[in-house]
């Protein structure tokens, strides 16, 4: 006896698939930018500095002075002498009109007239410590600066971007298949 037979045959479904990358590029281009700077205004002003020297002491200790000064002087001196020889005069008169005293008023006054006095004199050409004066007054300076602000003017690019997508592609090789086979 012969038993019947099942035969089952499957086939299994191939596929085949292939792909492409995607590809992505960004390129971003750089920003314009524009910078302007003015210049600082800067202003200076200066006082001139000022010295002064006066040397009028020094020239009268040397006796080189000006006419107009020592026409002054002597007229002084000789104002000053006529008043001292009025003064000594009228002591003079006095002392003699006195003469009953039993003084030597006479000889008194002829040893103080008759004798000349004694000039003192050192070197005269050599003027005094800080007969010189002088004076100085330094100049002064004033600085006015003036910042200018810059000028900025930027622009972003805008940012490029290529993108391709990428590829899948699948096709069938082999279809999936069941076959059964019966024999008795």
């Amino acid at each position: 006896m012969r038993l019947p037979q099942l035969s089952i045959e499957t086939k299994p479904m191939i596929i085949e698939s292939s792909s492409t990358w995607h590809s992505l590029e960004i390129e971003q281009p750089p920003a314009t930018i524009d910078i302007q700077q003015p210049q600082a205004e800067v202003t200076m002003q200066t006082t001139p500095s000022k010295l002064t020297i006066d040397q009028t002491q020094a020239w009268e200790d040397m006796n080189l002075k000006h006419i107009f000064r020592v026409v002054e002087e002597d007229a002084d001196m000789g104002k000053q002498s006529v008043l001292e020889g009025m003064a000594r005069m009228s002591e003079d008169g006095d002392e003699l009109m006195k003469i009953e005293t039993k003084h030597d008023a006479i000889v008194a006054v002829s040893e103080r007239n008759g004798m000349p006095k004694m000039h003192e004199f050192n070197i005269g050409f050599i003027p005094a410590h800080f007969s010189v004066k002088i004076n100085y007054e330094p100049s002064q300076l004033q600085i006015d600066a003036r910042v200018n602000k810059p000028t900025i003017n930027s622009h972003s690019n805008k940012v490029n971007i290529t993108y391709k997508p990428g590829d899948l592609t699948t096709t069938v090789q082999q279809y999936n298949s069941i076959t059964i086979d019966f024999e008795i």
